[in-house]
């Protein structure tokens, strides 16, 4: 059967595809493992081993009333490479998925990661504060979260009309538009707002310098979810050594309107080549 159990006995839905060195996926708020699907035909047939699983409260697994704080949901990342006892591993996160990814690295260590990628990364801090002058103003995390408490489809459509998920990627499609918003549609209200909080208010600007693996970020100029100076130039400012890959004109969802772009990239990344392919620009960080 295609599930684990973690530590507190919650059952997390898994999936493997193709063999050899892992590829370890954490996915995003809202989501599921299902968002990976773009990416997997691609590393599966270049010789990689994709595990992929749903976060506690999504998709197939199981839907507890409580964990949903960040590390928990470390633990529960954790308790995936551990079950399957992987090393050398590659692991991709995605929006929410990269504060987990952070935590994991600095609550169980590097011992088991080869290296890193933050695909439109939340890190390190969205909410404004008097030390964070740059983030979002509370009243507009507050406000966001009332709409999404309200009603959750409406929220999907009222954000797409503001700042459309895929930006101007001519591989955004409404086909792709559907499909996100019936993932989340799909998720519980309660694990929505829990894991809207993480979103928000979790502070990972120290741990973000910890980060010791090669770490790649990638992120679309037209984020309106993550606003790149916000999240992904800061993410790569604050992790030494890291290189940030800017896609021009992609939005949040960049790893399906994007794909094969970001696939080449992923692939590159981790065969430990580097290249500048355009559309895209890539700067060094550190």
């Amino acid at each position: 059967m295609p599930f684990i159990e973690t530590a507190d006995r919650t059952s997390l839905f898994v999936t493997e595809w193709g063999s050899g060195p892992p590829v370890v996926f954490t996915h995003a708020w809202g989501l599921r493992s299902g968002q990976w699907t773009y990416q997997v035909p691609a590393l599966a047939g270049a010789g990689l081993r994709c595990v992929l699983y749903d976060r506690r409260g999504h998709g197939r697994s199981d839907r507890p009333a409580a964990g949903y704080d960040i590390d928990t949901l470390a633990d529960d990342l954790a308790a995936v490479i551990d079950h399957f006892d992987l090393h050398e591993a590659t692991l991709v996160a995605h929006s929410l998925g990269s504060k987990k990814a952070i935590r994991y690295l600095t609550r169980h260590g590097e011992g088991r990661i080869a290296r890193l990628i933050l695909i439109a990364p939340i890190t390190p801090l969205l909410r404004r504060t008097t030390d964070n002058p740059d983030g979002l103003d509370p009243a507009l995390i507050d406000a966001n979260y009332a709409a999404v408490a309200a009603n959750v489809p409406k929220w999907c459509a009222d954000f797409e009309a503001a700042g459309p998920y895929f930006g101007s990627s001519l591989g955004g499609s409404q086909g792709l538009i559907d499909w996100t918003t019936r993932m989340i549609v799909d998720t519980p209200l309660p694990v929505l707002l829990e894991t809207l909080k993480v979103n928000a208010d979790v502070d990972m600007r120290t741990e973000l310098q910890e980060i010791q693996v090669p770490a790649l970020i990638v992120h679309g100029d037209q984020d309106a979810s993550a606003p790149i100076d916000l999240t992904g130039r800061k993410t790569a400012e604050l992790i030494g050594g890291a290189t940030l890959t800017v896609y021009p004109g992609a939005g949040h969802g960049l790893y399906a309107s994007d794909h094969d772009t970001l696939n080449a990239d992923l692939l590159a990344f981790i065969n430990g080549h580097s290249h500048a392919v355009p559309p895209h620009n890539t700067v060094s960080q550190g």
